[in-house]
């Protein structure tokens, strides 16, 4: 594709590929400057036969150099351009935690409609009821995604939901996604070692409704979130429709949730009449993300109430509140939780089902936001009835250190670092009517210790454990 067909302006040389890691870079491609103008001589070295810069980079170029006021997000609608493609039907969900859960519900229940959808975030992309295709971020670059859209597209996709992270949003890798539904679950502590405040935060998210969310579409909003009323105004003065859901809604309203052994039962006003539902799914954040993924199957299909016949028939997302075994008559599950919030959540969603003692497993990120390492251990000594903080993903930061910012606020916590010992400690204290909590690694199969990832799977570590008894 030609250059002036892809950006404005009068270079009409043929670019063959496009990329914004100058070591992809390959002869005839299209160098993406936004993040990193120290590469461009590399990608020039490399092929580049053009740079994509911001205004703000003064240099001359043995190569055509076109300058943006927002580079980021030029190169990824010049990556849709590029690839020029996507499902007829596209939502995106965002918010601190649910994102998962959320997006591998719609996808159910699209393809339980007898829809072709697919998927994409952290666990991947995932087409119908296909094995995932895995990811290593949340969102993509907006090479991949764009890519994939097409793909999707060409296999004849009409429906897509998509995981948009702060990160993702913030760098425009979705800046050439064209939403007509966008759902927003909630905000709470993480990232901010990344957004630096809470305010910065909230605005990356709002990219997504101010800017990505197509003029007309519609957002599905968390109305009992402190931050709704802000999200509401972003989308009505930039021309969205907006529905809410929760306690406070009033398109799905949460009227009642009863805990039952197996699950919970929902009693809903459902865009104006009365309805109950037995899900499969233990906790109210998870009938919380029930309700975000019923609104926006119902509003990208425009048939509510067909979605609504399958909402008792989806299941948990894998490593998100996930029965992952049962051991000497306890019951064991795996969940992603890795913030405050979220660790608060599945303790109190898991708490109406225990008989006995409730254990939680749990440690803290390295190089990410240490802010929240004595909150969640503050959590968890307040909550939990027997806690073992162990590793996980310290990366390049020393481990000990990670958990005694922990233990420093969990007095009651027990010290095991290793994080398979940890597993297997808890469990062989486990007894009939014990529940026990394994968090933060949810669907993850690596530990990253030290710059390296290790083999890890917190499943494979329970099932082994529950072979040798």
């Amino acid at each position: 594709m030609k250059l002036n067909q892809l950006l404005p302006c009068s270079e009409d040389i043929e670019i063959s590929g496009l990329s914004e890691d100058s070591r992809e870079i390959r002869p005839g491609y299209l160098f993406g400057a936004a993040y990193g103008t120290q590469y461009i001589e590399s990608a020039i070295t490399n092929g580049a036969a053009a740079v994509l810069a911001g205004r703000d980079f003064d240099a001359a170029l043995p190569v055509p150099l076109i300058k943006t006021d927002n580079p980021a997000k030029t190169f990824a609608e010049v990556a849709a351009r590029f690839y020029g493609g996507q499902p007829a039907h596209v939502a995106a969900v965002t918010g601190t935690n649910g994102k998962t859960s959320i997006a591998d519900f719609v996808r159910q229940i699209l393809t339980m409609m007898g829809e072709k959808a697919a998927s994409m975030g952290t666990l991947g992309l995932i087409k119908g009821n296909e094995p995932p295709l895995p990811s290593p971020n949340t969102t993509p670059n907006a090479v991949t995604v764009q890519r994939e859209l097409k793909e999707l597209s060409d296999e004849g996709y009409p429906y897509l939901i998509m995981e948009t992270s702060s990160h993702g949003l913030h760098q425009y890798r979705v800046g050439g996604v064209r939403f007509e539904v966008a759902g927003f679950t909630n905000l709470t502590q993480d990232h901010l070692d990344y957004h630096k405040t809470f305010e910065n935060y909230l605005n990356a998210k709002l990219i997504l409704f101010r800017e990505l969310l197509v003029k007309g579409g519609t957002a599905v909003l968390n109305a009992d979130i402190d931050v709704f009323e802000k999200i509401r105004a972003a989308c009505e003065e930039t021309g969205k429709k907006v529905i809410t859901y929760g306690v406070n809604g009033k398109e799905l309203k949460l009227l009642n949730a009863t805990p039952l052994p197996h699950g919970q039962r929902l009693q809903l006003e459902y865009f104006g009449k009365p309805v109950t539902l037995q899900i499969p799914l233990a906790g109210v954040f998870q009938a919380m993300n029930v309700l975000c993924a019923l609104g926006i199957a119902a509003i990208l299909s425009g048939r509510p109430d067909e979605v609504l016949k399958y909402a008792e028939r989806i299941h948990g997302a894998k490593g998100r509140l996930e029965l992952a075994a049962t051991y000497h008559g306890a019951a064991v599950y795996i969940d992603y939780a890795h913030t405050p919030d979220a660790l608060e959540n599945v303790i109190k969603a898991l708490r109406p089902h225990t008989e006995k003692r409730l254990f939680v497993v749990f440690g803290c990120g390295g190089d990410r936001d240490a802010a929240k390492r004595p909150m969640m251990g503050k959590i968890a000594n307040d909550l939990a009835d027997v806690i073992f903080v162990t590793d996980d993903n310290p990366r390049t930061e020393n481990a000990d250190n990670i958990r005694r910012q922990i233990m420093d606020a969990c007095p009651r916590g027990i010290n095991i670092g290793n994080r398979a010992d940890a597993i297997r400690t808890a469990m062989s204290e486990l007894q009939a009517g014990d529940v026990l909590i394994i968090a933060g690694k949810g669907h993850e199969t690596g530990q990253y210790i030290n710059g390296k990832i290790y083999p890890f799977s917190d499943h494979e570590e329970v099932l082994k454990t529950a072979r040798t008894a």
